[in-house]
């Protein structure tokens, strides 16, 4: 099962997400995607909420660019792994300049291969400003081909607004 779970920020699309994990009753790999910045105060005391909201018995994996990897290893198939979010791993991969329109070929033919149960946490960004930049409207773009392209080969999509779920598909 693919599930995701798509919303605007601060919408409560990742306290959604850990609900629906926590309520199935298996154990949770919970993937985050967040990069550390030390200086940055504003960004832990995200990351430390994130931290706290969740259940300590889930297994915390930090992985910033290889969600491939995360998922053709095959070390979480019997859990749910938890992916939050693809918004800050498309953020890293275009940081890094990745190639996005293959990386997202790739997760999308790893998720295909997956046979475990996946949730995948996802900014929708389509919806506000026009970016004044160039690398802003890049980003919005890739975000939205990246929404589309998990949301058809999810079984599950759902969309958050104001903490309510959706059902889209």
């Amino acid at each position: 099962m693919k599930t995701l779970i798509l919303g605007g920020a601060r919408s409560g699309k990742s306290q959604y997400a850990e609900r629906l994990a926590q309520a199935s009753g298996k154990a949770v790999a919970y993937v985050a995607t967040a990069p550390q910045f030390a200086d940055d105060k504003t960004w832990q005391q995200r990351i430390n909420q994130h931290q706290q909201q969740r259940p300590k018995s889930w297994r915390l994996v930090e992985e910033q660019h290889d969600l491939v990897g995360i998922l053709q290893g095959g070390l979480y198939q019997q859990d749910i792994v938890l992916i939050d979010c693809l918004t800050l791993w498309l953020s890293n991969l275009l940081y890094e300049t990745y190639d996005i329109a293959y990386e997202t070929q790739r997760l999308c033919e790893a998720l295909r291969g997956y046979t475990g149960e996946v949730m995948m946490v996802s900014n929708e960004v389509g919806l506000g400003i026009v970016p004044e930049t160039t690398l802003g409207c890049d980003f919005r773009d890739a975000q939205g081909r990246l929404n589309q392209a998990v949301a058809q080969l999810a079984e599950r999509v759902f969309f958050i607004a104001a903490g309510l779920p959706l059902t889209l598909k």
